[in-house]
């Protein structure tokens, strides 16, 4: 007696295995959407980093060659040109008040010096500053949040320094970026 086995001929993908390669790729996806949201949140506070350098480093420069040892009152201040070199202390895409870049609004104020004489550009210069970054969507454009003041130190928080950001030392919250 001869048994005859049957072969299972093999044509293609059961539905079971189709299922199981689309819970995989689901999977992956899931997890390479989330690094890329991390990826750019991280990219944006970096950029927010540099900018408040960046202004740190104009309003210096300002108070050393316009403002009579004084500083810009605001971001547009320091995009104006220098009536002699003819460059403006800071790049165009922070000069607004207050500024958007990469996903922070940043937001600078001083305390006016009403006796003083005005800065080489015509402005009316102030005795510090202090500008804050916040994200324009938090959690989602950044997680966290950004100040700066006239002691040139960038301090960083979970928390807002808008209000709370004195124009010199250090903040009541946040720790210093190294």
């Amino acid at each position: 007696m001869t048994v005859h086995l049957r072969r299972r001929s093999s044509r293609g993908f059961t539905l079971v295995e189709l299922l199981i390669v689309m819970a995989i790729i689901g999977i992956l996806a899931a997890l390479a959407t989330a690094g890329y949201r991390m990826v750019r949140v991280r990219g944006a506070e970096a950029a927010a980093i540099t900018a408040m350098g960046a202004v740190n480093q104009a309003q210096f420069a300002f108070s050393q060659t316009c403002g009579n040892q004084r500083y810009s009152p605001t971001l547009a201040g320091l995009g104006v040109k220098h009536p002699v070199s003819g460059q403006a202390f800071l790049s165009p895409d922070m000069t607004a008040d207050p500024a958007t870049k990469s996903g922070y609004v940043f937001v600078m104020e001083g305390t006016a010096v009403l006796d003083a004489p005005p800065t080489c550009n015509g402005l009316p210069p102030v005795t510090s500053y202090k500008l804050t970054a916040d994200p324009t969507h938090p959690g989602t454009t950044g997680i966290r949040f950004f100040g700066t003041n006239a002691d040139r130190v960038l301090y960083v928080d979970t928390a807002t320094f808008a209000g709370n950001m004195p124009e010199r030392g250090a903040p009541g919250h946040g720790t210093e970026v190294k």
